[in-house]
């Protein structure tokens, strides 16, 4: 017995996709995307009063799981719900839930931020993926998807945490990716530049190229659609992104010791 009851136990087989942190930004608009594209949606997230004014604005009927992702067995809970309640395997599964905050190592108290930032940002996006992987092996599709960041590009000073966690995404989803693509199953890596969210309306500094959560969604489910290895959202920071890798170490920091910093807490 699972503590979420269903909105419509009979749903009838139609696309289905899993989405975390579903509640604001990216998640909701990524939601909303797919709603209107006729998908089935299990939606995670913890606040429930802004989980079901998303809910309230989709189309169509879908589930809902109220929780916190560091909690593994209430995720692979929810996931073994919804696949029973919409028929079997999922077609597409966004790890998306993350978290972002300033950091600095030299104070030790905001190793609870480091641990914060990992749990929500790596190993959650781990355990998001792994019930659903048997069943898509089994039929030999589906889709997994890890949100990574530009961030993750290099490392930025006052933002170790978040840089780092989102640069173990995009390495671990490309391992990921090799393991599955012999067993019919596609691993897509999407790095979004900056996007309008909760997440990047205490930011007090410039955002080049920022873009609306609803175009955001729009690209990413091409992307996804179109089984993208690993693509930088939008294209002019992809661009950022390539030069950020070519740039040495000597002329980095010389650059990046000015750039803005997060908001510690």
């Amino acid at each position: 017995m699972t503590p979420w009851p269903s909105i419509n136990s009979q749903i009838t087989r139609q696309p289905t996709v899993f989405i975390t942190g579903a509640s604001s930004g990216l998640g909701a608009a990524l939601a909303l995307q797919y709603a209107r594209a006729g998908y089935v949606l299990g939606l995670v997230a913890r606040r429930q009063t802004e989980l079901a004014a998303v809910v309230a604005g989709l189309p169509g009927q879908h589930l809902t799981y109220l929780l916190d992702v560091r909690d593994r067995n209430a995720l692979h809970a929810a996931a073994a719900d919804f696949m029973q309640q919409t028929g079997g395997a999922v077609d597409i599964v966004i790890a998306n839930a993350g978290v972002s905050a300033g950091t600095l190592t030299e104070s030790t108290d905001d190793f609870v931020v480091f641990k914060e930032i990992f749990d929500i940002n790596v190993l959650a996006t781990v355990a998001t993926f792994e019930p659903f992987i048997p069943a898509m092996v089994t039929l030999g599709s589906g889709r997994l998807v890890g949100i990574a960041s530009v961030a993750g590009v290099r490392g930025l000073p006052g933002a170790g945490a978040y840089s780092a966690s989102k640069s173990a995404v995009a390495t671990y989803c490309e391992a990921l990716r090799l393991e599955m693509a012999p067993r019919g199953v596609s691993v897509v890596t999407i790095a979004p530049g900056y996007v309008k969210s909760e997440m990047t309306a205490v930011n007090t500094y410039r955002m080049p190229f920022l873009l609306p959560a609803d175009v955001f969604a729009r690209l990413a489910a091409k992307a996804i659609e179109r089984r993208r290895r690993y693509i930088v959202i939008p294209w002019q920071m992809g661009w950022v992104a390539r030069l950020m890798r070519l740039i040495p170490p000597v002329l980095y920091d010389r650059l990046a010791l000015k750039a803005p910093r997060k908001k510690r807490r």
